[in-house]
């Protein structure tokens, strides 16, 4: 979406050459093979811990830290594992997205017009918003040693980046869309429309 973003605005003339269809169907591979192949040495490490005691996990899913609670192994090497491919999985995405909208102000600023600067900005303001939501509660739970974490706390986190930001994302995007805002207008309108006529046949 960032790169998306920086061309449209950066590169619109040669948008259609860049974001061609096998471009973005390379783009989407690259994050569902990037996120599986991550998972991979987690899912390694977790399945060889012993886990004795209580089986109740204190968090909304099997989240790999709530399960190390529950585990009697020694969770040290896990935990080096996460702080080492972190800053791969979660950081270098998250500063690329970052680098790319500071070349995107960089061309919004060479805009003229303030209306022009103003438009362009608000198509990008709520990706970067959702962006720097996502990425800032998943550095601040899996980015952390195991001492400064909160199970309450991280519940809050958690729930955040599954259900809140995901839920946010049709919204944010499809209010950008004028046919979809002209659909609402309409939807609203014709409401509206029904109850007078309701009222009037009622009088």
């Amino acid at each position: 979406m960032a790169y998306d973003r920086f061309v449209a605005i950066s590169k619109p003339l040669h948008y259609h050459l860049l974001m061609n269809k096998r471009n973005c169907i390379l783009l989407v591979a690259m994050s569902w093979i990037t996120g599986c192949l991550d998972m991979i040495p987690l899912v390694d490490f977790i399945s060889r811990f012993s886990f004795c005691g209580s089986n109740e996990i204190d968090h909304f899913f099997c989240d790999p830290n709530a399960l190390l609670k529950l585990s009697c192994g020694d969770a040290h090497n896990f935990e080096i594992l996460v702080l080492s491919e972190g800053p791969f999985v979660a950081v270098t995405p998250f500063l690329l997205t970052l680098s790319s909208y500071i070349f995107i102000i960089g061309a919004i600023l060479k805009i003229h017009s303030s209306e022009g600067r103003y438009k362009t900005f608000s198509t990008c303001s709520s990706h970067l918003i959702v962006v720097v939501l996502f990425y800032g509660t998943i550095i601040c739970i899996y980015m952390r040693p195991s001492s400064m974490q909160l199970p309450d706390q991280d519940k809050m986190f958690t729930l955040q980046y599954t259900v809140f930001i995901p839920m946010l994302n049709p919204l944010i995007y499809s209010m950008r869309n004028k046919e979809v805002k002209n659909a609402m207008k309409n939807l609203i309108f014709k409401k509206q429309y029904e109850r007078k006529q309701d009222s009037i046949m009622t009088i």
